[in-house]
């Protein structure tokens, strides 16, 4: 099995958006960066590392890894190998997670889906080109990078993604097509441009979004988009299951009024 482990799918670098803004903070934006470089690794980072993947001088980083870890945003490792991230950015996940409206309004829903369908339910969130979780209701069957909160997928080959494209216009959905970075993650991932938007098309039709095998061997997937009150998608539920247990067509007629009936008890606030 391949796991989607990378989290910026369409995300700027730091140093890359302020654009001339005399109001942009570059000593917050070099905090962010070296922060965001352990978004692609499965290990510490030694200060060398760290400061390749900000893009930035060694003395540069040295000194903000000494001041984030100083704060507790940034901690050796156990085994004394290289830095990882401190405990004190939990804190802002939290933050993010109780101060979000949506994921407030969204959390008895998902709890009373999970109780109904008996599979993974998650909550995502669109940022840029992908999808970034924001709850995630496990079920019997789930492998660790299956559990984490913050973890994301590509817009253009998920169900919640296509739930998502399914609510905007052709030509939004032509941009996303064009500025992702459509790779392969399984031997199955959907990247030809005309079955991307052949895909949107069927979501638009049905009222919910399928995915078999896109982005972990052996998934299935079903997501319904998540609306502001003007009808903008802001991100999807979706149920997740194995192809072990089911085919696409029984699951389909099992979940979809459900995962549609879900994400319509939130659309109507």
């Amino acid at each position: 099995m391949r796991y989607v482990q990378r989290a910026e799918y369409g995300v700027p670098p730091a140093t890359s958006v302020d654009d001339g803004d005399p109001l942009f903070v570059q000593a917050i934006a070099r905090a962010m960066q070296v922060l965001s470089a352990f978004h692609d690794t499965g290990k510490p980072l030694t200060l060398n590392e760290i400061a390749a993947q900000s893009g930035m001088g060694r003395s540069a980083a040295q000194r903000v890894v000494h001041t984030l870890r100083q704060l507790g945003y940034i901690e050796r490792d156990a085994d004394d190998r290289g830095y990882v991230p401190g405990i004190r950015v939990l804190d802002h996940t939290r933050d993010y997670l109780r101060l979000n409206p949506l994921v407030v309004r969204a959390s008895p829903v998902l709890m009373e889906l999970r109780r109904n369908v008996r599979e993974r339910v998650d909550l995502s969130l669109r940022d840029g080109l992908r999808l970034v979780y924001a709850a995630r209701l496990q079920s019997k069957r789930e492998t660790f990078f299956a559990t984490l909160v913050g973890q994301s997928v590509p817009i253009y080959c998920t169900s919640g993604g296509r739930a998502v494209m399914a609510h905007l216009s052709d030509a939004e959905v032509d941009e996303i097509i064009a500025r992702s970075d459509r790779r392969e993650i399984t031997p199955k991932t959907i990247t030809d441009p005309e079955e991307i938007r052949a895909k949107v098309r069927e979501a638009r039709e049905n009222g919910y979004a399928l995915a078999l095998e896109e982005i972990l061997q052996g998934e299935i997937a079903i997501a319904a988009a998540l609306l502001a009150p003007d009808g903008t998608p802001l991100g999807a539920i979706h149920i997740a299951g194995s192809l072990s247990e089911w085919d696409a067509e029984t699951y389909c007629r099992r979940f979809a009024p459900l995962v549609a009936e879900a994400a319509g008890a939130l659309n109507r606030f």
